[in-house]
This record gives C-alpha cells, sequence and structure tokens, in this order.
C-alpha cells in the first residue's frame, strides 16, 4: 500500500457529527454510535454533536439537513437502517440530498466487509457522498460496521496528512458549484 502520513502538515481537527437510525436504541445503549463517538474523539476530531432518529426517511433527513446547513459540522455519519427490511431507510433518506455520489466509498467498504464477513456484506447498502460542503457516510447498524468503516477508510481520509490524497484537502472547494452559481 503506498499511503504515508505527511509529518510536515499539521492535524486538522474536523467536527463530526453522529447520527444512529435506530427503533430501539437509546444512548445508553447505542454501541455502534459510542464505537463511532470514541474513534474519532481517540483520533483528534470534535464529536460536533449526535443523536438517534427512528426509522423514519422524513426524520432522518430532517436531521441531515439541520447538519447540513449547520457550518460547524464538517462530516455526517450515521449508523444503522441500510439492510433491506421494511424499516431500513436510510439510504433512501441521505442520498437524494447527495449533490455528488461517492460510490468508491461503497465499494471499499464491501471490500473490506467481505475479508471480515464474506458474501453478507451484500446486505448492507451503505453508501456515502457530499451535500453542502459536508461528507456523509451511511454505515450498518453494528459495531463491526463501524470498526471497520473507521479504521479502514475513514480515519486515513478525514486526517489532513494523509497521502495521497484524503479528503479534508478538498473540503474548501465542495461547494465551488454553489459559489459559481451565486455570482454568476
Amino acid at each position: 500500500m503506498m499511503t504515508s502520513l505527511d509529518d510536515a502538515r499539521a492535524f486538522l481537527p474536523l467536527n463530526i457529527a453522529v447520527l444512529t437510525v435506530s427503533d430501539t436504541r437509546t444512548l445508553a445503549d447505542d454501541r455502534s454510535g459510542d464505537t463511532l463517538a470514541e474513534r474519532l474523539t481517540r483520533a483528534g476530531h470534535r464529536l460536533a454533536d449526535r443523536a438517534i432518529v427512528e426509522d423514519d426517511v422524513e426524520r432522518i433527513r430532517a436531521q441531515a439537513k439541520r447538519w447540513i446547513a449547520d457550518k460547524g459540522v464538517d462530516v455526517i455519519i450515521s449508523t444503522g437502517g441500510t439492510g433491506f427490511t421494511g424499516r431500513d431507510v436510510t439510504p433512501e433518506a441521505f442520498e437524494p440530498l447527495f449533490e455528488k455520489r461517492m460510490d468508491g466509498f461503497s465499494e471499499v467498504f464491501h471490500r473490506i466487509s467481505y475479508d471480515k464477513i464474506g458474501t453478507s456484506t451484500i446486505q448492507s447498502r451503505a453508501t456515502g457522498g457530499v451535500a453542502g460542503g459536508t461528507f456523509i457516510f451511511v454505515l450498518p447498524g453494528s459495531p463491526g460496521a463501524c470498526r471497520d468503516a473507521w479504521d479502514g477508510i475513514l480515519q486515513a481520509q478525514l486526517d489532513y496528512r494523509h497521502r495521497p490524497c484524503n479528503f479534508v484537502e478538498i473540503m474548501p472547494r465542495l461547494d465551488e458549484h454553489l459559489k459559481r452559481g451565486a455570482s454568476g
């Protein structure tokens, strides 16, 4: 693997919001949300906000829109609701908000997941994208999936020092199309 950390660059902490989508979880027993919050803060980022929302497209979307509009939130990571049951609606809530889809996130997540759980990875509709200058990652609701996504993808891509490239260095340019439209 041809990646490394560039020690000449300073670490830039991001403001990351964590959304758990569940009809049954509370903050007291939200192991997946806890996993994400612990990992992102241990990496040096700030937990900007945390919420639990029921498996309901409009409620999920309303919370997402609040965070996308909040300039104090750089990244949204959701956990839960990515399967195929009738209540699994998280991708349907987030994907219409995406200005740009991140197909590679899903592909790499499934590659990592395949090494751990084999073909069962196809039961997840993990996805990612960008909306309003905010990175969004939609993860399955298991602590293992959250660990895999953070440890295998997000920790490196949300670190400005990561080489050859990372999400942080392109953040100032994510909403260029909005600026052009506003001034043109």
